[in-house]
């Protein structure tokens, strides 16, 4: 049966179980969203902006473990995709997004709204395609789905050109996908494994690394199992929170440039890395030759790019996370360390993570109250900047593939589109979106969104009335000089929600935390709370970019009489 391109486009994305979808219409694009009516299995989620209708799909993906995807015009559309894209490309979640194109005789004529959006995201997709004829639809959709999917998973992009919607061709849709080229390893080595098992045999003060593959490849349950049965505490990655209980007594915490001080001397005092799923990061590492110095490293990754490109392991391993857990689980031995253990209780009474005392209204313990008052359990997704950091340190997730962040692109306004995408994934989870007041700006826009599909989200936005990391770097390294970072042009954000039709709170003292979030938790609806926190409030502990553990700066408020690391 002959079918137009805009029709084998929605089949193909039927067959490959899709049921919703994220984007804005436009020229180029139009016929494919005339034809989405005929296809009510579809759900279409008209974001106000193309970047949110790509991290929309990327919350989505990461909460659901399926293919995120999302639709734009040609021109400005496809090219308001792009900051999506390249988190996406940088966090490793799959995603599709589909562009339109000018009409093909047009293309390379600078036409109308015309964009050569296959060479803008070359770099930042794992394959890009320009479709020219409507019969090879079929084929580079279920291409583009495997490929974003499997392996270590990532955006693809295909382009089609306006009139190939409308060109007539045979509805052949493949069963399988032919690319040699493409063949993720899923096993480990036995070799390997079998040296791996040695150096943990070996070691007396091991740590287990878990970076965001956990989470990519749902393996929290075999992390669990690994890490109880061989009795190795666990330190997250940012990508890596909520791979492992946040109140389970091998978990430590999360290291790194504003990670726990006790995560970070742990592992400048370990024997043995067992890195899962992580690239070692230069937000962990800071500075690569005084890291772990005195520890071995067994590195777990499926993409066998990232195994030696910071860190040189003692031991490869390339693999998928659960698939190499589940050989490892078998061949390793019941262990304990208790001397180890107790070394890391005492690194956290040394150097803790705790909300200083203050008159004012601090971040810290707002998440705290979030923390405590959600039992743990919510979607939390935030942008990047001081609120993110303090979500990530005194938010304790309890629950798997609970925190949704922009961690390698570090994009503001992830939080707001990634939690519309997180609560259409999981309709009957709650969710929260925490923000900081420049980065909500960057996409309050998808708040028309939130309300047009009565999505139950909860904003926290933490108002410092500045860009506050930006802020502190300038404090700390610019002797104060606060260009273009502190400022008096917010909107009464409590108005913003209510002129959308939201219940707005404000929240000015710390007396009023808990009642907020409590009634916010309640209310059936979406709650914007207005949290006006301690504007010069900085993120601590701090390690500077580029340097070592040993240059680690601790929050001078917390600082313990029996030592002098603080700076």
């Amino acid at each position: 049966m002959k079918k137009t391109g805009a029709q084998l486009v929605c089949e193909a994305l039927l067959r490959e179980g899709v049921e919703v979808v994220f984007g804005i219409p436009g020229g180029a694009i139009l016929p494919l969203y005339q034809t989405l009516p005929q296809y009510p299995q579809i759900r279409h989620i008209l974001t106000r902006h193309e970047e949110g209708a790509a991290m929309a799909a990327d919350g989505y993906a990461r909460v659901t473990g399926k293919v995120g995807v999302c639709l734009a015009t040609s021109g400005p559309g496809a090219t308001h995709l792009v900051t999506g894209i390249a988190n996406a490309a940088m966090d490793s979640v799959p995603l599709v997004a589909i562009t339109g194109q000018v009409a093909r005789k047009a293309i390379g004529t600078d036409a109308f709204q015309e964009t050569d959006i296959i060479g803008i995201t070359l770099p930042i997709t794992k394959h890009n395609y320009q479709v020219l004829h409507a019969k090879d639809i079929p084929r580079v959709i279920k291409e583009a789905f495997y490929l974003a999917g499997t392996g270590r998973p990532g955006p693809v992009l295909i382009d089609i050109p306006k009139d190939v919607f409308t060109e007539v061709a045979e509805a052949e849709f493949p069963e399988v996908v032919d690319l040699p080229g493409h063949r993720p390893v899923l096993e480990g080595h036995p070799a390997q494994l079998r040296r791996a098992v040695r150096l943990i045999q070996e070691a007396k003060r091991p740590l287990i690394l878990a970076g965001h593959g956990v989470l990519i490849s749902r393996a929290w349950d075999d992390l669990r199992a690994f890490a109880e049965k061989t009795g190795i505490p666990v330190i997250t990655t940012l990508l890596g929170i909520s791979g492992f209980p946040a109140d389970h007594v091998l978990y430590v915490g999360m290291p790194g440039m504003h990670g726990a001080a006790y995560a970070s001397l742990a592992i400048d005092e370990a024997d043995l890395l067992i890195a899962l799923g992580m690239r070692f990061d230069d937000r962990v590492t800071g500075n690569l030759e005084a890291f772990a110095r005195g520890a071995k490293v067994i590195h777990v990754d499926i993409d066998p790019a990232e195994i030696g490109k910071n860190r040189k392991p003692d031991v490869p391993i390339v693999g998928d996370v659960r698939h190499v857990l589940r050989q490892l689980l078998p061949m390793v031995s019941h262990g304990s360390y208790p001397e180890w253990l107790a070394r890391i209780e005492q690194l956290k009474r040394e150097h803790p993570l705790r909300v200083p005392d203050s008159a004012g209204l601090l971040p810290q313990e707002i998440i705290e109250h979030l923390s405590d008052i959600t039992g743990g359990r919510a979607i939390v997704a935030t942008g990047v900047g001081q609120h993110q950091m303090w979500t990530a340190q005194f938010y304790k997730f309890v629950e798997p593939n609970h925190f949704l962040t922009s961690g390698g692109l570090g994009s503001m306004g992830y939080e707001v589109p990634a939690a519309i995408g997180a609560q259409i994934g999981c309709p009957d989870k709650l969710v929260w979106s925490v923000a900081g007041d420049g980065g909500f700006q960057m996409t309050m826009c998808e708040l028309a969104t939130v309300v047009e599909n009565r999505l139950p989200i909860k904003f926290a936005i933490i108002n410092n009335c500045s860009l506050g990391m930006v802020r502190q770097w300038q404090q700390v390294f610019y002797q104060r000089s606060y260009v273009a970072s502190c400022y008096t042009g917010n909107p009464d954000f409590v108005k913003l929600a209510d002129a959308y039709g939201i219940r707005g709170l404000r929240v000015t003292d710390k007396t009023q935390v808990r009642t907020a979030i409590e009634e916010a938790c309640e209310h059936p609806g979406p709650v914007l709370i207005d949290f006006q926190v301690e504007q010069e409030e900085n993120v601590y502990p701090f390690i500077p970019p580029g340097m070592s553990v040993k240059e680690l700066m601790e929050d001078p408020r917390l600082r313990s009489p029996q030592r002098e690391r603080v700076v």
